[in-house]
């Protein structure tokens, strides 16, 4: 596969056109306004400056890889010729079915379709393409930064055959992604999930005011997961010991956190539209004069972080 189609080019899709353009594919990228295709461009050409800056990538020829992208207002022209179409839409299931739908008339009967989608099944969106394609439609879901996060779950849920799901996994790891191979269809994946019940004890330490919020930050920076930048969870428990483990589990998990909607905390600050960076303030306070320089260091911590996790591959 060497002709890569994308639709959207919002935060996810045209951090996904990056991710290949870096490494020699075609690819074209839709959406509907020309402005917000603009705006892709440059935002492309940010991130692979600051790979090149970095050293990451110091050969990296910037005007090759845009000359790569083709942005298009025109979906017929956008997916025609394209061997692997990824979908980056909003999550809304009549959407996605309707798109997957036109893609289905559009597109050869060979080219492979792709959602970004974490929290919509495949069968839902599957329900109005043909029964070949079918066969040729899975989840690949892309974690943000998606030029930068190594990470993309790959769904194998009965439908793909096994040598096209290959294909795809090659795909990926072509553009230095490390796929996980996803057997069932369960909302959030695995890495949201896993992300999701931190999320509940972290939102939980701060609304009993047991530390304040960079504390809870600095422990697990420097704690947990510091581990897990280089260790998975399940060989953190082999190399501590399953007994241990087994009684620390024991003696924690009755008094922690087990609700089943979001934080009343989180949900407060979001009704005050206390959203994060986007809005000024959250957990932590931002000046509008310094998010660019935030927004930068925060890339540049991932590159940093892209260049030691390669040892560790």
């Amino acid at each position: 596969m060497k002709k890569i189609g994308i639709i959207g080019s919002g935060t996810m899709g045209h951090g996904i056109a990056t991710a290949f353009s870096m490494y020699g594919y075609d690819v074209t990228i839709y959406d509907t306004n020309a402005e917000v295709l603009t705006k892709a461009k440059e935002l492309i050409r940010q991130e692979l400056e600051l790979f090149v800056s970095e050293g990451y990538l110091p050969n990296l020829e910037i005007e090759a890889c845009l000359a790569a992208i083709t942005f298009s207002t025109n979906l017929q022209e956008t997916v025609a010729d394209r061997d692997y179409v990824i979908e980056a839409a909003p999550e809304i299931m009549e959407l996605k079915q309707n798109l997957f739908k036109q893609l289905d008339e559009m597109c050869p009967p060979t080219t492979i379709f792709a959602s970004n989608t974490s929290s919509l099944p495949l069968q839902g969106m599957m329900k109005l393409v043909s029964e070949n394609r079918k066969q040729r439609m899975m989840i690949n879901h892309m974690y943000n930064p998606a030029h930068l996060m190594p990470i993309v779950e790959l769904s194998f849920f009965g439908n793909m055959p096994e040598d096209i799901y290959q294909e795809v996994d090659q795909l990926y790891r072509s553009i230095n992604k490390q796929p996980v191979k996803v057997l069932k269809d369960v909302p959030g994946l695995v890495a949201n999930r896993i992300q999701q019940g931190l999320a509940r004890e972290v939102f939980s330490l701060i609304e009993m005011g047991v530390a304040e919020p960079a504390e809870i930050d600095k422990a697990l920076k420097f704690g947990p997961a510091f581990r897990y930048a280089t260790t998975g969870h399940l060989e953190v428990t082999d190399f501590g010991g399953l007994d241990i483990w087994c009684i620390v589990g024991d003696n924690l998990l009755k008094v922690m956190d087990n609700s089943q909607s979001a934080n009343q905390l989180l949900r407060k600050k979001v009704d005050e539209g206390k959203l994060g960076v986007k809005s000024g303030a959250g957990f932590y306070e931002y000046s509008p004069e310094e998010v660019p320089a935030i927004r930068e260091k925060f890339m540049k911590k991932l590159i940093h972080q892209l260049k030691a996790s390669e040892y560790y591959q």
